[in-house]
């Protein structure tokens, strides 16, 4: 799947257009058109007193928003690129559900969640909620550090986590079309350490061998279209394995397929793909399985 179109959700403190600018590498592959969301959460709006001093405060917030884009998007004409841009007042994941009906982006990029541990406990993680809603890739963005320092070039070492599951085939699809954005690719796959409890040894390296084998083959399909690929195989907690390898390559980014869990599960468990777009520093690309 190429990604032509790119849905950028920003509340600016967040995201503002150096971390849209470092996104624009995708007009190497195919992104032309660019839509804007800023969804103005009503709890900002409500906490002031009086209707009258409520409708002016909306005003203010959505002609804020409304000159920022328009700076944004006279760059983005330049490039000769599509622009598009919502500003609502409303609750952030019903918003971009409407929106994405409307505009069908091909990508959604969004900064990272602000609920606190207990609400996620309860409400989940706008992470967790929009991958359970919506069937296209997302980029949860990350700054490097608390100096909002924007990753230069966020596709030149991208790691691939693959489980070999349906959206990871999927992730694979859609990264054949980047060939001309992405530097090397990294990827990976985490044995689980139980399949590796076998008394005799030689059973144990073909485990490994088997895993080696198909990200080797997994590389040469990356490379027939361009892409440079390198592969590792890692044993242990998913989670940590991950992200241990994400610094020991210092990776750009972590790109990872999301299982489905039951809804009780996952509020209390989570799962290996959102935790690590939650919690870890890296941005990372997410791909939901398509039903």
């Amino acid at each position: 799947m190429e990604i032509k179109k790119l849905l950028f959700v920003t509340k600016f403190e967040d995201l503002c257009y150096d971390a849209l600018n470092s996104l624009l590498s995708l007009r190497k592959a195919a992104l032309d058109h660019v839509v804007f969301l800023n969804v103005i959460e009503r709890e900002k709006v409500s906490m002031k007193r009086g209707s009258g001093y409520l409708k002016e405060e909306e005003v203010k917030l959505k002609e804020t928003a409304n000159i920022r884009f328009i700076d944004w998007a006279e760059n983005l004409f330049e490039l000769g690129m599509e622009v598009g841009a919502y500003i609502e007042v409303s609750d952030l994941i019903p918003e971009i559900l409407k929106v994405i009906e409307i505009e069908k982006p091909d990508l959604i990029v969004i900064g990272r969640s602000h609920k606190r541990k207990l609400e996620q406990l309860y409400s989940r993680s706008d992470i967790t909620e929009l991958t359970r809603r919506v069937r296209i890739p997302i980029l949860v963005f990350k700054h490097l550090g608390e100096d909002k320092v924007v990753p230069e070039e966020l596709f030149k070492r991208p790691l691939f986590a693959t489980s070999w599951s349906t959206s990871s085939e999927q992730a694979v699809s859609s990264l054949k079309e980047m060939g001309k954005v992405i530097g090397e690719l990294h990827l990976m796959h985490v044995v689980n350490e139980k399949d590796l409890k076998h008394p005799n040894s030689h059973e144990v390296q073909k485990v490994r061998k088997n895993e080696r084998k198909r990200l080797e083959n997994l590389c040469d399909e990356f490379e027939a279209v361009g892409i440079s690929a390198r592969p590792h195989v890692y044993v242990g907690d998913p989670e940590k394995e991950i992200l241990k390898a994400a610094k020991e390559y210092q990776a750009t980014m972590i790109i990872l397929g999301v299982s489905e869990r039951s809804a009780i599960l996952e509020r209390w468990m989570g799962s290996i793909a959102r935790n690590i777009a939650d919690k870890s520093i890296y941005p990372c690309l997410l791909f939901p399985v398509v039903s």
